[in-house]
């Protein structure tokens, strides 16, 4: 089923993802329903009572919608904090990871018409340490109202890109907004609507560079950053579950065979690993052992006897 655009009679648009429809539907639930398209509406920012009082439903029968909106998978909610971390399903960003072209108007009406993410600004722009440009400004809206992030998950990821931007630089450098913007789209896809999910996220995302980092050690990379294609590399087979020691035999066998780093080669010995299962280090060693046993005992096999070459001196001799 397509995505259905729901045109209010104000002129803005609700846009609810075919899945959401079919579950609302199937679900046979109006309150849910109700409270779910009202959610979309104001991006989560109001609270229950707020809720309520717009939908002529009592707080109890709100929350007890949220609660089932929440098992249905549409919104993440818990009573234990404020609703207005709560989203539900945000829609799908456009392609080419660009935001919709915002004026400076859509960005005034943003700041005068809520207090949420004018206040969002100012914290960003004591983060950063600067005011923010038109151009700026127009980003950081676009990942609260296209992307829907909420203001304290956009505040942490700006955080989050300043450690980044100074680790990956070597020296103390703010991030660009284009730059937070791309990590946004990272955040949005995989679902992170609360400080909970960010955590996790940038967990995941710090062993990974870890992990990284060692690889372009054991690699002898240290003068710079991996490239982009190198970087696409090494993701993959640390999503295929390699480790740096795991790598850094592939880049032992590399040199041998090659004599020097020939980022293909290795990814085709590292592929083979995996289409055998074989992902440590000491699996990939039990794995060549077995591989060689077998040539060792034919080569055993293959070895005259002294018999044997007595014997064929003689036959040598009567020839």
């Amino acid at each position: 089923m397509s995505d259905v655009k729901f045109t209010l009679p104000w002129t803005d648009a609700v846009t609810v993802s075919g899945q959401a429809i079919e579950k609302l539907v199937g679900a046979g639930d109006g309150d849910a329903a109700l409270v779910y398209l009202y959610i979309l509406r104001t991006r989560g920012a109001g609270s229950i009572e707020e809720t309520g009082r717009a939908l002529g439903l009592a707080r109890d029968d709100v929350t007890a919608a949220m609660t089932r909106l929440d098992k249905l998978g549409l919104i993440m909610f818990d009573t234990r904090r404020r609703e207005s971390r709560q989203r539900p399903e945000p829609p799908a960003p456009p392609a080419g990871d660009e935001l919709p072209e915002y004026t400076a108007e859509d960005v005034r009406r943003g700041v005068n018409g809520s207090p949420a993410f004018r206040e969002l600004v100012d914290e960003v722009q004591k983060a950063l340490g600067k005011l923010l440009s038109s151009d700026d400004l127009a980003r950081l809206y676009g990942m609260y109202d296209n992307l829907g992030l909420p203001p304290e998950v956009i505040l942490h990821l700006v955080n989050y890109c300043m450690v980044c931007s100074r680790t990956r630089e070597g020296a103390p450098r703010m991030p660009t907004m284009r730059y937070i913007e791309k990590a946004a789209y990272t955040w949005e896809r995989a679902g992170v609507f609360s400080l909970e999910r960010a955590e996790a996220l940038i967990k995941e995302l710090e062993a990974r560079r870890s992990a990284s980092a060692e690889i372009r050690a054991a690699l002898g990379i240290k003068d710079r950053e991996l490239s982009a294609s190198e970087q696409r590399y090494v993701d993959g087979w640390l999503a295929m579950g390699f480790k740096p020691d795991a790598v850094s035999i592939a880049y032992d066998r590399t040199l041998l065979n090659t004599g020097k780093l020939a980022w293909k080669y290795m990814d085709s010995i590292i592929n083979n690993w995996h289409g055998k299962g074989l992902h440590t280090a000491e699996e990939i060693q039990r794995g060549d052992a077995r591989r060689r046993a077998p040539n060792n005992a034919e080569k055993n096999r293959r070895a005259p006897e002294p018999e044997e070459l007595q014997r064929m001196a003689r036959l040598l001799g009567d020839l």
